[in-house]
């Protein structure tokens, strides 16, 4: 009989030789490391952003790279489907969108890189609806919104959006709110969203749709000089029990009171401890959630506390 020792030798030696031939096998495929100089909190990297939310992404990079001097991250702002694009390209290394990765595009970049690109909701943002100073009208319903949409509104306003397709905006109007139908109405296209201000600005019948980290910050000087030229339109509530109209505020977003809430997300292709996983942990974390809460978005990864208040003049 042989013995125990024996037998365990021969299990080990047979399973070292099963071990180094799957470590040999010409055809498996090993996952593409996303390589370069950087570190959590040094480095260059190029990230692709949504143009919807340039004022609050450049507030989150410039109070990250103040607390990190040995790093740079430089944005690209531009439509969304573009900063899709660049998610083949080597020299992008994150992306900001108004969503993240579906079923099969996890396959896809599954199969092209070995492993699936992080990816995680990290506020909360609104489609803004602004109007001329002088418009006759600032409350509007969804269906009213739709109607305009779909050319089959008596009201005769322009709608202006930043670019016709491939954007954001325009995406979540004709998902949410045409429900698929494709844009009939007499809509206009601006370079960006700070062209969709200045357009609506100076031109009395219409009507701009933007990201509300544009104008919604009371306490931002540029957004101020916005405010002070357009007027921020009020939309019928979608979670209240009466008729009344609410503008995209916190609290309107985060009671999901607002109609138009929408999601920020990140999306990191990157597998190793880089630049891109230490900025997606600062925009995570309680910094970068706060900078969200000073924006005028819903931060999505902390509480934010909404208490009642009683104005008296």
């Amino acid at each position: 009989m042989k013995s125990n020792s024996t037998i365990l030798l021969r299990v080990l030696t047979v399973l070292a030789i099963v071990l180094l031939a799957a470590s040999c096998n010409p055809n498996k495929k090993k996952a593409k490391v996303i390589a370069g100089d950087d570190t959590l909190n040094s480095g260059t990297i190029h990230i692709s952003v949504d143009e919807s939310f340039a004022p609050i992404i450049d507030s989150q990079i410039k109070v990250f790279m103040s607390l990190n001097p040995k790093a740079r991250i430089i944005p690209h702002y531009k439509p969304e489907a573009d900063c899709l694009k660049d998610m083949l390209n080597d020299s992008t290394r994150m992306i900001i969108i108004t969503r993240g990765l579906s079923d099969d595009e996890e396959l896809y970049y599954k199969d092209t890189l070995s492993f699936v690109p992080m990816h995680g909701r990290i506020a909360t943002d609104a489609i803004a609806v602004i109007t001329h100073n002088k418009a006759p009208d600032s409350l509007f319903s969804v269906a009213e919104i739709r109607g305009m949409l779909s050319g089959a509104s008596p009201y005769k306003y322009e709608l202006v959006m930043d670019g016709l397709k491939a954007t954001s905006t325009v995406r979540f109007l004709i998902d949410s709110v045409l429900r698929g139908q494709a844009i009939k109405g007499n809509v206009r296209a601006a370079k960006n969203s700070e062209a969709v201000i200045n357009y609506v600005a100076s031109t009395p019948n219409a009507i701009g749709f933007i990201g509300v980290s544009w104008i919604g910050n009371r306490e931002d000087p540029a957004q101020l000089t916005f405010q002070k030229r357009v007027r921020l339109a009020a939309l019928q509530c979608a979670n209240c029990a009466e008729e009344v109209y609410v503008r995209p505020y916190q609290a309107n977003m985060a009671m999901k009171r607002y109609p138009l809430n929408r999601g920020l997300h990140y999306i990191l292709k990157e597998n190793y401890a880089g630049l891109g996983k230490g900025f997606v942990n600062f925009l995570t974390h309680e910094k970068g959630q706060l900078i969200f809460r000073r924006g005028y978005l819903v931060p999505d990864r902390m509480a934010l506390q909404i208490r009642k208040a009683n104005v008296t003049d």
